[in-house]
């Protein structure tokens, strides 16, 4: 039997983070889950209530927790310092995104950099969270269930995970991630992807409207890789460099042409062939 001790100093970087929870007993309830598993903080995004009677009662022991609870207007303000974020529930099967059970999350996250701060992403009673803010997540997580009642309360699937964190954290020592540069916190990581897109747009390599999937498969493949700050400084200054909107050259599929056109457009001039682009047919 595993004798479960105090709590490790790394689930002190694990957020907590309820979408527009709906009522203030499951706000009260993930705040006790939370605290029976040595987490503490709790970040709450356009709760319906609170602070309300009903979330401290219940709370039990955990007023601490909810004291100390943090507010925000939006998701991406609620994660914007953090360097890594999962979120429970499933994108559009279309796209797949990583996906994580309870266990798998816990030992992603214990092996994270010390510094490393966590987000657990938790959405609404009746929705969960939609594609966008699933968009913002580096994984996603999935708690298993009935197929005949698989429906379970947010405190409850709080507690699954946070238990789960708990428990590993326990079971030894795990060894954590070295890199050279601190990791870039999601705020940073979803300035690079706009800028990416606003790159994109300029070059039409992307129809602003028409943009189908392409942000979004950049979106997952960017989330998963876990860049570090000199690395997003890096992109940044690449996607500067080649902006068309100061002096750069469109780059992909198509670029050739693309080139051409706008010399072509700005004499006046019907477009010639583009050099490099394949002969007609």
């Amino acid at each position: 039997m595993i004798e479960l001790t105090s709590s490790d100093p790394r689930l002190g970087r694990v957020a907590i983070v309820l979408v527009e929870p709906s009522h203030p007993g499951n706000i009260g309830g993930a705040a006790r889950a939370m605290k029976n598993m040595g987490l503490a903080t709790l970040r709450l995004v356009s709760p319906r209530r609170f602070p309300d009677p009903q979330a401290e009662w219940r709370a039990a022991g955990a007023l601490d927790v909810l004291d100390q609870a943090q507010v925000f207007p939006r998701l991406d303000a609620a994660i914007a310092d953090c360097h890594h974020v999962i979120g429970t529930g499933m994108l559009d099967r279309r796209i797949p995104w990583p996906i994580l059970d309870a266990a798998g999350a816990a030992a992603e996250v214990l092996a994270l950099p010390a510094d490393a701060r966590v987000a657990i992403v938790f959405g609404r009673e009746a929705s969960g969270l939609n594609n966008d803010e699933l968009q913002q997540c580096n994984a996603h997580l999935q708690i298993p269930s009935s197929a005949a009642y698989g429906s379970l309360n947010l405190a409850m699937a709080v507690q699954v995970v946070a238990y789960e964190l708990f428990r590993q954290s326990q079971m030894g020592a795990v060894e954590t991630a070295a890199w050279d540069r601190p990791l870039a916190t999601a705020e940073h990581v979803q300035g690079l992807l706009g800028h990416f897109e606003e790159v994109l747009i300029a070059s039409g390599f992307v129809d602003r409207e028409r943009p189908g999937q392409t942000m979004t498969r950049l979106r997952r493949l960017f989330l998963r890789q876990r860049l570090d700050d000199t690395e997003v400084q890096i992109l940044r200054g690449v996607l500067t460099t080649l902006d068309p909107r100061a002096g750069g050259q469109p780059a992909g599929p198509g670029s050739g042409r693309l080139r051409a056109e706008r010399v072509v457009a700005a004499a006046g001039n019907p477009p010639a062939e583009a050099v490099g682009d394949p002969p007609a047919e």
